[in-house]
């Protein structure tokens, strides 16, 4: 296993709700990693971020981790989820609500 194969499963286990995404909550440096957030906000989920623009090993390595091309990325208790259009999807329909509730 790589080293950032590693890290990410790391993170992953040892956080119940994590977003990898580009820049922080505060400071979103993309439309969909702002939307990911303002998502997470809204549900009043408690949740950790990987800023993946401060490491290029992350930011390569959760694609392949997922095998998802797109970031952001959304995992809840070591599942992953989806990007952004999936996490509005589930919003909108409840079930990303269910997810992160069953889960607090």
């Amino acid at each position: 296993m790589s080293d950032a194969r590693s890290r990410i499963d790391e993170i992953v286990r040892n956080n119940d709700i994590v977003l990898f995404m580009k820049g922080t909550a505060l400071f979103p440096q993309c439309g969909f990693s702002s939307r990911a957030v303002a998502i997470l906000e809204h549900l009043g989920a408690k949740y950790e971020t990987v800023d993946v623009l401060q490491d290029p090993e992350i930011r390569q390595g959760i694609k392949e981790y997922s095998e998802w091309p797109t970031i952001p990325q959304l995992y809840v208790k070591g599942e992953f989820v989806g990007g952004s259009d999936i996490m509005m999807e589930m919003f909108e329909s409840g079930e990303l609500k269910q997810l992160i509730s069953a889960d607090a």
